[in-house]
């Protein structure tokens, strides 16, 4: 007897432990998020969005070279770069502020990134290489897109059938783009310090053109919505101005260079605004947070004003803060704007990771009020955003394409929505997408693996619906903003 007990009492521990050895696989599979799933995704669905010739080793199969002849009416190549989101036309603008990003991330996360470090640096040059032939094409001028965006969102067809106009436009001294410019100077110099040490040559080809776009932005001022009128608004009109871009594209050449020249240029432009918000618009909150770095790990006094705005934004955003202005759904997402939110979360979690990391490395804390705030206070606050786009939500949806069991199947996605070319070779005109294709209620053919949507309303419910752009159509931008803290949490517990 006393030895079937004791066995039977060995049983049932061992099942008891399998049982826990079970459990924790389940939590870990379903209850903390794959951060480093996450990142490979993230930074693969820019292969979704690439326009010009592909390269052989092109992942995301179910797209085809378009766009060949980009360029053409204005006699000049600008072929490459990147769809900013389900439609065909390529705005640089939005383009640049992705690159600063992708660039952003592999300056802070590299490290993190392991093997994908190299993809970043693939996503970033499919951009620069564009962004560079947009600034040296033609003396005096800048172009800044390719495609009529007015007659392009009237058709709903594949970027490999396009027939609309491809117009190109452009700024110059007579007709000045600070904004745009500022934003591409930012991301030629941020993607120059990234490819420093890979890649010297190109590393200071685009810091050279970073400059001679810088010193445009300066001389000649002025928004480029103002000189471009309908070919940029509504879509990516310049709504703060072009102040931002100019303290941005400072920030960024002073961190390339340590030229006292862009120190100086930063001083001249006197009080910046503190806004609640970081965008492909409003880069305020963002150059702050890049220049506090100064204040806070090199001690240089001289960056203080800029580290108290970076504190002053933080404290906008923490939940609890006495000075916060956000919004939070019931299941906790930060909820700045109707369209496209998720933009504005990603953006700004990646704020407050990249504080965090100046925060911890240089043992800082301040307070908002009462309330003290702590590198963990940030994280904290970062990571539960990351974890709500990844699937701890109310609707327990993934909010990244191809990411966990549940994600959303009709977004709003030419290329995603419509057969691929070679399931259908035959053309698909203008008005072919429509029917059967954009109104169906059937889940879209193609995975654009990784895409993150606009995402759910105030009440935390998404629809899942391609004909509501607002919440169902992705953007490089999301995507650019999130890569940095999937590396970071991939490689923090």
């Amino acid at each position: 007897m006393a030895v079937r007990r004791a066995s039977s009492t060995a049983s049932h521990c061992s099942q008891s432990l399998l049982l826990l050895f079970f459990l924790y696989l389940l939590v870990c599979a379903h209850g903390v998020p794959n951060y480093s799933d996450a990142l490979v995704k993230s930074i693969l669905f820019f292969q979704g969005q690439r326009s010009g010739k592909l390269p052989r080793d092109q992942r995301i199969t179910w797209r085809s070279s378009s766009a060949l002849s980009d360029g053409a009416a204005a006699h000049v190549d600008l072929t490459g770069g990147y769809y900013d989101a389900g439609d065909n036309v390529k705005f640089n603008f939005p383009m640049a502020f992705t690159t600063t990003m992708l660039s952003w991330s592999a300056i802070e996360y590299g490290k993190r990134m392991g093997a994908q470090l190299e993809n970043v640096r693939v996503a970033i040059r499919w951009a620069t290489d564009y962004l560079l032939k947009c600034a040296n094409a033609t003396p005096g001028k800048l172009y800044v897109g390719v495609g009529d965006p007015n007659t392009d969102h009237k058709c709903w067809e594949r970027p490999e059938d396009m027939d609309t106009v491809r117009s190109v436009y452009s700024v110059s001294a007579a007709n000045p783009g600070s904004d745009v410019a500022g934003e591409t100077a930012a991301a030629l110099a941020a993607a120059s310090i990234v490819f420093l040490r890979v890649d010297p040559m190109y590393s200071k080809l685009l810091l050279r053109t970073a400059r001679k776009v810088m010193q445009f932005a300066v001389q000649y001022r002025g928004a480029y919505s103002d000189s471009l009128n309908s070919a940029v608004c509504p879509f990516y009109c310049s709504y703060s101005g072009y102040k931002d871009e100019l303290l941005w594209g400072a920030s960024w050449l002073l961190r390339a260079t340590n030229d006292v020249t862009y120190f100086n240029l930063l001083k001249s432009l006197g009080a910046n605004d503190s806004p609640d918000i970081f965008s492909w618009d409003n880069k305020y909150a963002g150059a702050h947070v890049l220049l506090s770095r100064r204040a806070l790990l090199n001690k240089d006094k001289s960056f203080e004003q800029f580290n108290q705005q970076a504190e002053d934004f933080m404290c906008k955003i923490i939940p609890g803060s006495p000075s916060s202005t956000t919004q939070y759904t019931p299941g906790g997402l930060m909820y700045k704007l109707g369209q496209s939110n998720l933009q504005y979360v990603t953006s700004i979690t990646f704020l407050l990771t990249t504080y965090a990391k100046y925060m911890q490395a240089s043992r800082y804390t301040f307070r908002c009020g009462n309330t003290m705030v702590t590198p963990n206070t940030l994280k904290i606050t970062a990571k539960r955003q990351v974890d709500y786009i990844l699937g701890q939500n109310p609707m327990k949806m993934s909010y990244m394409v191809g990411y966990g069991p549940d994600f959303p199947r009709r977004i709003h996605h030419r290329g995603s929505s419509l057969p691929s070319k070679t399931s259908h070779p035959q053309e698909i005109g203008c008005d072919g997408g429509f029917q059967p294709f954009f109104y169906s209620s059937n889940p879209n053919p193609n995975i654009l693996v990784g895409a993150i949507v606009g995402g759910p309303n105030q009440n935390d419910f998404f629809s899942d619906d391609r004909t509501d752009y607002s919440h169902s159509e992705p953007a490089t931008y999301i995507n650019a903003a999130i890569v940095g803290p999937l590396a970071y949490f991939s490689t923090t517990r």
